[in-house]
């Protein structure tokens, strides 16, 4: 009956106890797995309970080193037990990494608790992050992530249903390879039992849950340092729509401004700072993020192409050049543009809609005008743009077919043009 009211809980229901029924007999029973991979509607696509784990082969979403498992249950008894462990893990190529994670959960009668769960050496994003119960980090724009979280059923019941997760990265957005509304849970434990004793019945009333609809900040916070650059090179101007109804992202409003330019124009980095969450996104497209040295975010979408600076971990000045304009994502019926938005770091514990209005800092900000010729040397397009480029040519070499000794023969024409024949003329 517990399971139950904690299922109807979780689906916004209202759960009403309305006195006692039957007598239970005494139960156990526990479960646990170091890494469980859910894709939405399906069942686990993978599940690591031993040894070294990859998932896929090559690890790009899931590695680590070692996982363990271990469970014990005794009905007679109504005790459970249960932990996993994982070591030297990697989620998305290194966006989250941990040096080790564990979990504990011990259930005994009416009563429960999850002891020697931690996660040591944490960073997400390439910044460290503390280690605190029921602690939720943003992922930049494709999910968050529940540090230490425990849940245990109520006493009362007879029974008690105690189940911890190190770590529980949901995803709001495809990334990595997974699609929306995957989840990867790292060191789960669970432990149930069950005492002797009348239970109450449990009747579920259904409440509605009601949406959710943040509100654009309207405050414009400094950023703490100075130099910044406009992110895109030239003299483009920003299209004020921060704040405009948007139906297909969080909070339903556009969280930055539209920056329209050619295709293939170059964006810039704003400030010396890291390059994060590389790739794609179903809204934004090919995007990245950038935190500058205060802890300032910026988040860049719709690119056609990235340099060979836009890398996961990367380390960027002012000014140097991390992609391309384009109409990738949801901007492919638009013209070129890149999506630009400002994340103050006071603001980051607000997760995506913590963005505020880009207008007023990028009418501040420097604008490049002049780019060195190898500043972009080197970088190949990952993907082509839906703009098709105009026709043209490219001048080069051009030779003077005047100076042709033998005059305009096509013997005297071809020596000329092998570079066999040539002379210059006076005053050329």
């Amino acid at each position: 009956m517990a399971r139950i009211a904690l299922l109807a809980a979780a689906a916004g229901a209202l759960v009403l106890a309305l006195g006692a029924s039957a007598t239970t007999v005494p139960g156990a029973a526990a479960r646990a797995w170091a890494v469980q991979i859910l894709e939405p509607g399906q069942s686990p696509v993978a599940v690591a309970t031993g040894g070294q784990f990859a998932f896929p082969a090559g690890g790009s979403i899931v590695s680590a080193a070692s996982t363990s498992t271990s469970v014990t249950a005794e009905s007679a008894r109504s005790t459970a037990g249960a932990s996993s462990s994982v070591a030297s893990l990697s989620l998305f190529g290194g966006e989250i990494v941990a040096a080790s994670v564990s979990a504990e959960a011990r259930a005994s009668g009416s009563s429960g608790q999850a002891t020697g769960t931690a996660v040591e050496g944490l960073t997400v994003l390439g910044s460290p992050v503390a280690s605190t119960a029921s602690q939720r980090v943003e992922l930049g724009d494709w999910g968050f992530l529940t540090v230490l979280e425990e849940t245990g059923a109520p006493g009362q019941t007879q029974e008690w249903d105690e189940s911890v997760v190190a770590l529980d990265v949901v995803l709001t957005a495809d990334h990595g390879g997974l699609p929306a509304g995957s989840e990867i849970k790292v060191g789960y434990a669970e432990a149930w039992s069950r005492s002797a004793g009348p239970i109450p019945t449990i009747t579920v009333v259904t409440v509605p849950p009601k949406k959710v609809v943040s509100r654009p900040p309207t405050i414009v916070p400094r950023l703490g340092q100075g130099g910044y650059v406009f992110p895109v090179y030239g003299a483009t101007s920003p299209g004020d729509t921060f704040g405009a109804a948007r139906s297909d992202v969080s909070g339903g409003w556009h969280h930055g401004d539209d920056l329209f330019a050619p295709a293939g124009t170059p964006l810039l980095a704003v400030a010396h700072g890291i390059v994060f969450s590389v790739g794609w996104e179903r809204v934004g497209g090919w995007r990245l993020w950038l935190r500058d040295d205060i802890g300032n975010e910026f988040y860049y979408a719709h690119l056609s192409a990235y340099s060979p600076l836009a890398v996961n971990g990367a380390v960027v000045n002012a000014g140097d050049v991390l992609g391309f304009v384009g109409d990738s994502g949801d901007a492919a019926s638009t013209p070129p543009h890149l999506h630009f938005e400002v994340h103050p770091v006071g603001l980051l514990g607000r997760g995506y809609d913590g963005a505020v209005d880009p207008t007023s800092y990028l009418r501040h900000w420097r604008h490049v005008t002049y780019l060195p010729p190898d500043s972009a040397a080197g970088w190949t397009p990952r993907v082509v743009s839906h703009a098709t480029p105009k026709a043209g040519a490219v001048l080069l070499r051009s030779t003077d077919i005047s100076a042709a000794p033998g005059g305009l023969g096509p013997a005297s024409l071809a020596r000329l043009l092998s570079g066999s024949g040539s002379r210059s003329r006076p005053g050329t």
